[in-house]
């Protein structure tokens, strides 16, 4: 055949979300892709409902209601905020716009896979630097910029890790990025650490950091695709270039809108999974499994060895309980699991002391 790919689309791995069934089992409690098991607020269900009745209507372009909700919500400026499908869509934006052939997009090592695949989808290259005990390592970042380097990731807290690392450490990195390089902070847990701006006082401060955020997470909206940006404006001028006009439907736009005010709802929301989140990771030390302190919606316990968690999972999955291998992020001795219902979460841990 002779037509062929632009280079580096063809090194792109295709994407493994999280499993959602077991073969042979009927009823299974999905623990394997971060969603939020209380799912999304009635306010947001009740905007999606009533939106059916404009389905026949195509949908705003400017996306002013849901920006200004957003931006009064996180006391941000609208005019800086972009939306896009999921923050997926925004990290591929923001590659297309300022990374191509002899750039270069550089990210932790294990951080969140679309980076990569958004770097090689523009024909950048994707440039990896080493963490330190999977915290993201500004002092290893800075080391690997290059000539090259267009644009710099982090997920803050992290995925798969759960990691995070303090304000000051990512003011540091910022600082220490040439003035032709973005900092990019992943924001897709931030609403799991109370009080945490996402990095938003960093951004007003500068012209060189850009946030990421999604619905997908606390809000429980992943079903809709929903996602937004917050950066210097010259910035978010571009992606709107790029970004195509009609690209969030207008249920998905209710619904954000809805999630977003019903501040009191998401606050519930982080305090329990907080909650169960501290008791699986002390139920997890208790059995000795170490466990990071987490600042998201999952644990990473990390077993003796690969084999372990292997047969930690296949146990698991014999109790109806999908969580996820981690292998592909290069930690093939853990297991993410999510934070789900108090149900789920004390199943989970049952079925790992059967094991261990």
């Amino acid at each position: 055949m002779g037509i062929t790919p632009q280079p580096g689309i063809m090194d792109i791995k295709l994407y493994q979300s999280g499993a959602a069934s077991i073969e042979g089992v009927s009823e299974v409690v999905k623990l394997s892709s971060n969603e939020n098991p209380h799912g999304p607020s009635k306010r947001a269900l009740d905007a999606f409902r009533q939106s059916a009745g404009a389905l026949h209507v195509y949908p705003s372009t400017d996306q002013l209601s849901l920006r200004e909700a957003i931006g009064e919500v996180h006391d941000m400026d609208p005019e800086r905020i972009i939306c896009g499908v999921g923050s997926d869509e925004v990290i591929s934006l923001l590659c297309y716009a300022f990374a191509g052939p002899g750039d270069e997009v550089l990210y932790t090592e294990h951080g969140f896979s679309m980076y990569k695949i958004s770097a090689l989808a523009a024909g950048a290259t994707p440039v990896i630097a080493p963490e330190t005990e999977r915290y993201a390592d500004v002092d290893a970042l800075l080391a690997a910029v290059t000539p090259a380097t267009r644009l710099v990731f982090i997920a803050n807290p992290n995925n798969p890790t759960g990691t995070m690392i303090a304000e000051d450490e990512v003011a540091r990195l910022a600082d220490g990025l040439p003035e032709n390089c973005l900092l990019v902070l992943d924001g897709a847990y931030a609403e799991y650490v109370e009080g945490f701006d996402g990095g938003r006082a960093l951004i007003d401060a500068r012209e060189n950091v850009f946030m990421t955020r999604t619905f997908s997470k606390i809000y429980g909206l992943g079903g809709l695709r929903i996602g937004w940006g917050y950066g210097p404006q010259e910035i978010v001028d571009v992606l709107n270039r790029l970004r195509g006009p009609f690209n969030l439907s207008v249920p998905a736009l209710s619904a954000a809108e809805a999630a977003v005010r019903d501040v009191g709802y998401t606050e519930w929301c982080r305090v329990e999974n907080a909650r169960m989140r501290d008791w699986m990771e002390a139920q997890l030390r208790t059995m000795g499994v170490p466990c990071d302190a987490m600042q998201a919606n999952f644990v990473l316990p990390r077993f003796a060895d690969a084999a372990q968690a292997e047969a930690v999972d296949a146990h698991l999955k014999s109790k109806g309980l999908i969580v996820r291998m981690v292998a592909g992020y290069g930690l093939p001795e853990a297991l993410r699991i999510t934070v789900g219902s108090e149900t789920d979460c004390k199943r989970v841990i049952a079925a790992i002391k059967e094991v261990l």
